[in-house]
């Protein structure tokens, strides 16, 4: 078993390293393209950047079967956010075609869309690296890896029970494994029983466990083999359910030794300050961070103004590399290895200054905001208890900025939040009011004046009247009524 996948945040990201040697042979991106949208595929203008060293592997020696990343050069890299775009049902129909058995069979039988798109959080994710099919590597095929992370809520969905089983969750349970699949296996986390004195019951009880250090803390995990003929019953229906013998305590859960937070502060449509709080709650060991900050060009940031603080103090990175954007073409980028002292909150802050878009640059509705992709961090974390060497699939950073991992640490990628700015807006209703007002104008006018140059003028004169208007004015003075 491998530590979990790695999280990626709620919008469309996409991350492509090419090589010099594979110029001539490029991954099967109709795959891709039906897996991502087009908004993302066919992403627009200013939203890639390259040279990012957070996302780079820096392994020297990659395991046996993998193609060496030696002639990888990092202006091939290429790295691109959509923060307005998001999973949905258009991305996971597809992405469900691409396993074996499809979502007839297996564990993708749970992927029902009206469950996982109500959960507290979903993710999927794409990875493709080629793999050499020989020793000397002379020709390649390509690996294709799904990832899905899903959290739900047992407390709400339970009703204020935490109690849960497969079928409260996904509305199905596992009836049969794919023929196709070489292993399928469920893992339970099942620690706190081993801790708390067996407080929690699975039912059905495992025929195996799996002890391993997960993120620097030792996991206990029941194992179901969908492929052993034991696990399924005799009516072709696994539905694991947790129970909890006794109510557990409500008690906030362990703070992680790094987390961050990312906000957007100031008054006005002029100019403002993007911070990054960055936090190590390790009580006596400190560890350097290497934080990726993507932002749009329409925000003009003020380098001068970038600080770094940390317990009050001024807070040098030890690495640092910007590149600053191209209007319309790329955004800026902001690379910093900073070091982050034990039990310390870091502030990373910087000015900027918005921009006017053009009136076809603004989307349909403006004053929704515009969103900003979220920083990237990447960390080599301290552990609490020993565990394996990172190995090379999980260590995408250089030895040159991080030292090398050992059982005394553990490496983490997280993405903060992504923010929301207003920009300058202009009033669009204007343009109807000009246009009704001039319509208006110009039709009366254009009316008057056309009547002018078309009709003529003439004075009639009256008529004295017949005989018969004489004999009614006669009548009328005999009843002392006016003539006509």
């Amino acid at each position: 078993m491998q530590a979990p996948e790695e999280g990626f945040p709620r919008l469309c990201c996409l991350c492509v390293a090419f090589s010099q040697g594979e110029q001539g042979v490029s991954p099967p991106v109709e795959m891709v393209r039906v897996v991502v949208l087009e908004s993302c595929m066919g992403r627009r203008r200013g939203h890639s950047i390259s040279k990012v060293w957070v996302l780079r592997n820096g392994s020297k020696t990659p395991p046996d079967g993998l193609l060496s990343p030696s002639g990888t050069d990092h202006y091939f890299l290429r790295y691109a956010v959509l923060p307005r775009e998001v999973v949905c049902t258009e991305n996971l129909t597809p992405w469900k075609k691409l396993l074996p058995c499809s979502s007839k069979a297996g564990l993708s039988v749970l992927l029902k869309a009206d469950r996982l798109f109500h959960t507290s959080y979903h993710s999927q994710a794409v990875h493709i690296r080629p793999v050499c099919r020989n020793a000397r590597c002379t020709s390649i095929s390509w690996e294709l890896r799904q990832t899905l992370s899903v959290v739900f809520d047992a407390f709400v969905t339970g009703q204020g029970k935490k109690d849960w089983s497969l079928f409260r969750m996904f509305s199905r349970t596992l009836t049969e494994p794919c023929p196709l699949a070489a292993e399928s296996r469920v893992y339970v986390d099942i620690t706190s029983s081993k801790q708390d004195n067996e407080t929690l019951e699975v039912n059905p009880p495992p025929l195996t466990t799996y002890q391993d250090v997960i993120l620097g803390t030792q996991k206990t995990y029941a194992v179901y083999d969908l492929l052993d003929t034991a696990v399924i019953n005799n009516s072709r229906n696994l539905n694991l359910q947790l129970k909890w013998k006794r109510p557990p305590e409500n008690e906030a859960p362990p703070v992680p030794f790094l987390h961050a937070q990312r906000y957007v502060s100031g008054y006005g449509l002029q100019s403002g300050e993007l911070s990054t709080l960055l936090y190590n709650t390790h009580p006596y060991r400190a560890f350097p961070v290497l934080l990726l900050d993507t932002v749009p060009w329409y925000l003009r940031l003020y380098v001068h103004t970038l600080t770094i603080t940390s317990k009050g103090k001024e807070n040098k990175p030890s690495y640092i590399h910007y590149q600053p954007a191209q209007d319309r073409l790329q955004p800026h980028l902001l690379e910093m290895l900073i070091q982050l002292p034990a039990n310390s909150v870091t502030k990373v802050s910087i000015q900027f200054e918005r921009a006017l878009l053009k009136w076809t640059e603004y989307t349909p509705d403006p004053n929704h905001g515009f969103y900003v992709s979220p920083s990237v961090l990447s960390a080599l974390v301290p552990s609490i208890v020993a565990s394996k060497p990172v190995d090379w699939e999980e260590s995408p950073l250089f030895n040159s900025l991080f030292p090398g991992s050992d059982s005394s640490s553990y490496f983490v990628r997280l993405y903060t939040e992504p923010l929301l700015v207003n920009l300058p807006t202009p009033d669009f209703s204007m343009p109807y009011n000009v246009i009704c007002l001039t319509c208006t104008v110009v039709a009366v006018c254009y009316g008057s004046f056309y009547n002018l140059l078309t009709r003529t003028f003439h004075i009639e004169e009256p008529s004295k009247g017949g005989l018969a208007k004489r004999l009614a004015n006669l009548i009328r003075r005999a009843r002392g009524v006016p003539p006509l």
